[in-house]
This record gives C-alpha cells, structure tokens and sequence, in this order.
C-alpha cells in the first residue's frame, strides 16, 4: 500500500470517527432520554415531575439550530396536549411539526425574521398565566436566533455589533455578556417576561464548559455578566468606535446605572424555572473514543473544553502528531488523539472560511511531510462560519499537492481562505445542516507502521 493510499485510509476513518460523533448528539434521542409522558399525566422531564393535569395550557417555544427536531420529539412525547408556541431555527433547518410553529432565520448575523419570530415568542410568554407549562427548547445558535434588541435598540445595531464582536476574536463568553445586555430577550429576561407561569429549558449546549448563563445567552438563566463587564470587553479588543453609536452609547449607560441589570441568581422567578442540559460536546467526544477504539486505535481524549486562537490549537495538535510519529508518546500507533470544543479565529483576510478549516490549513503546513498521519477538524453543526462545509481533513502530503496545483497554503491561510483551498486540492467534509450543535470535533489519527 502507498504512503497515499495509508493516507486516504486514514483519513475515512477519521470521517467514521467524526460521524459517530454526530450519532450520539441527535436532538431527537436527547429529547426522548430526559423526557417522558405516562397514561396518568405526568411529564417526568429529568429528575422531575409534572403533572400535565394541573396545568392549563402547554406550550413550546425556544431557538437554534437543532430546534426543528427537538421539538418533533416533544410532539412525540406529549401529542395534542400541547396548545402551540413557536421556535426560530436556522434556514433549512426543518422537521415536521403539527403542535407548533417554525420561523427561519438568519445564523450567525440576525435578521428581519428572527426579530419578528422573537417578538412572537415573547408575546406568547408574556400571555402565559401562572397556571401554564412553558417548554423552552434552547439549542446552539440560539443568540442570533433570538435577535429582539433591547429598547432603543435597532436590529441593525444588533446586526453590526455582533459582525464586530466576531472578527475582533472575542470569545463566545464575551460576545454573549454583550448579547444579553442590548437584548429584551437573553440574560434571564425571557424567564422575566414568562414569570409566574412555570418554564422549563431542555438545552443542547455549544459552548466550552457548558454554562447554562452562555448557552444561547441564557435567556431563561440568571446572568452573572454585567454592563460594567461589557465595558471591559469593548476596552479589551479596542472596539468602542467599531460598534454602532446607539449600541456603545446603551452599553455606556448601562455602566453608570442608567439602565436595569440583567436578572440575576436571586430573582425568585427563578424559583419557576428548570434548566437541564441534554446533549453536550463530551457526549460526541466519548461517542468518537468508542468508534476509534472499534477501529482498532488506541485512542486518548485531550479535552472537550479546547479554547483559544485556531492557528496556536492546530500547532499544539499538529505538534502531537509529530511526538506520537518520532517517540511513541502518549501513546504508540495506531493512535486517535480526540479533542472538543471551540476555537476562535482574529481575521485579518477577506476570504472565505471557518475555524474548523482554518484549522486543518494550519494542521497541514505543520505536519508537511509526514507520513500515516490524518487530521480532522468540523463542526457538528454542519456549517462551519458562513460555508457548506462542516469542516476538512488533512494529511501530511495536503501541501505537497497544493503545491503540485501551484497554490500556497500558507497565503491561502493569511487570506483566511481555507475554504477555496480545500476547494482546490480536496477535504472539505460537506454533511449538510445536522439540525444539532454541541460545539467541535477534532481528530488527530497516526496509524501504524
């Protein structure tokens, strides 16, 4: 077998690997795991228990990219008993539904839509009385899903902020403390707005740690952000003049007390609200152990809880390849090394791209030359930054063959175009939307001799 044809090998198995993954994070079989209805009523949703009976209406509602499914397997569970309510999901990112409504809209940038599915949502909690059961169902992307400015506030405003707060490299903790303080909807103020009715949150989580107040901005969780933390933020990444007037000045004055904090840990409307987390990255990352070490790799698990700039992760990882491959640690081939979590990209090209394939660009200039070695890096979301592909894979002869093409990996890389790169010499992984989100896979496969 040639060292390519090892390559290729290596390199569908990652892809095996990467869709086990995906498997074990299926919206509708974590719905199905933490909730169900008996003959009697009683919705056991977790540990706890409600009896349907004793309420008068029940209703869903929620936002994000896995949305569509997730409630298809509530309508399962609970059937006509449900009145209605409404989710916003991504475009394309469908199910059927009976029970309750679907508003698409824009991911990552908001948009028209989503503000207006967003005023419905709202409406709908703030007609619930106390006697109603309110499902939210809250799923990765569910920030810009969820796009109802604060007042005074334009979607616009929202819009341009977000763009900024994106290519500045702020981390998703960051961007989100300034989601939830120039939103009427994140940051608590959905459960806010549904007090006194009871409200409970099945959440699929797409963030490093999973913190229930960063999931979708937490609009049914206390935030412990403040304005004066936002302000931090904006200092940090020297920001100020970028955002939108209207937005910098609301955060400005929020600051200096003009404008009510977020709820916070002692609001007793929390006192009605369940949050449960269903479906989290080390779900998917345990999911990929198992299927690498059916393939017969010795595998070792870094952490669901990889952060920091792209191009320094692909280097620690590509720099792992190279240990396994010269001195057998941590581990001796074959070896999958597994990784989760979401790294972060400062952009400074104009081309095309994400951070799963800004990544592998980056993974495939530094492991060039070698041998038997695969590296795979791709959102379980399907859509990695504004692209088809979920992400790519790569090899230690990728940029032998751009090369061969007469194209530079590393100008693609400075030009924050992987996408047309990979595009050019191969690897993009296309699985269309998954209708889940819990964040990154990344896989480092060495096989054997």
């Amino acid at each position: 077998m040639t060292v390519e044809d090892k390559n290729q090998v290596l390199k569908d198995q990652a892809i095996e690997i990467f869709k086990a993954g995906l498997r074990a994070v299926d919206p509708k079989a974590a719905i199905k795991s933490y909730c169900g209805l008996n003959d009697s009523g009683i919705l056991t949703i977790g540990d706890r228990e409600y009896d349907l009976n004793s309420y008068k209406r029940l209703l869903v509602i929620g936002a994000g990219k896995a949305g569509a499914p997730m409630a298809a397997a509530f309508e399962e569970i609970c059937g006509d008993r449900i009145e209605g309510g409404l989710i916003n999901v991504k475009y394309d990112h469908l199910d059927d539904l009976s029970r309750v409504k679907i508003v698409e809209a824009g991911h990552p940038v908001p948009d028209e839509n989503g503000q207006k599915g967003s005023e419905s949502i709202m409406e709908i909690a703030a007609q619930a009385q106390e006697d109603d059961l309110i499902i939210c169902l809250i799923s990765g992307g569910g920030s810009a899903l969820l796009p109802m400015p604060a007042e005074g506030l334009t979607l616009a405003d929202k819009q341009d902020s977000i763009k900024t707060l994106l290519s500045c490299g702020a981390t998703i903790h960051e961007i989100n403390a300034i989601r939830k303080h120039t939103s009427a909807v994140k940051g608590g103020r959905l459960a806010l707005t549904a007090h006194p009715a009871t409200t409970v949150s099945l959440i699929l989580s797409d963030v490093v740690g999973d913190d229930l107040d960063v999931i979708a901005s937490g609009p049914t969780v206390p935030d412990p952000s403040s304005f004066a933390y936002c302000m931090e933020v904006i200092e940090k990444y020297k920001i100020m003049d970028k955002l939108p007037p209207a937005a910098a000045d609301y955060i400005q004055r929020g600051a200096k007390g003009d404008i009510p904090e977020t709820p916070k840990s002692d609001d007793p409307i929390f006192q009605k609200t369940q949050n449960l987390v269903i479906g989290c990255n080390m779900e998917a990352v345990l999911a990929a152990k198992a299927e690498a070490e059916k393939l017969g790799f010795t595998t070792v698990v870094l952490s669901s809880m990889i952060e920091g700039e792209t191009s320094e992760v692909a280097k620690v990882h590509g720099a792992i390849a190279k240990e396994i491959v010269k001195t057998g640690f941590p581990a001796k081939p074959p070896v999958c090394i597994i990784s989760g979590g979401e790294t972060t990209v400062t952009i400074t090209g104009n081309g095309l791209g994400g951070r799963n394939q800004h990544f592998a660009i980056e993974a495939a200039i530094d492991i060039a030359g070698l041998d038997n070695v695969a590296i795979l890096c791709a959102g379980t979301d399907g859509t990695d930054g504004p692209t088809d592909a979920a992400g790519a894979v790569v090899d230690g002869m990728t940029l032998e063959n751009a090369q061969q093409a007469g194209i530079s990996a590393k100008a693609y890389a400075a030009d924050n175009d992987a996408y047309h790169f990979f595009d050019k010499v191969g690897g993009l992984i296309k699985t269309g939307p998954t209708n889940t989100n819990v964040m990154d896979l990344r896989l480092v496969l060495v096989g054997s001799e």
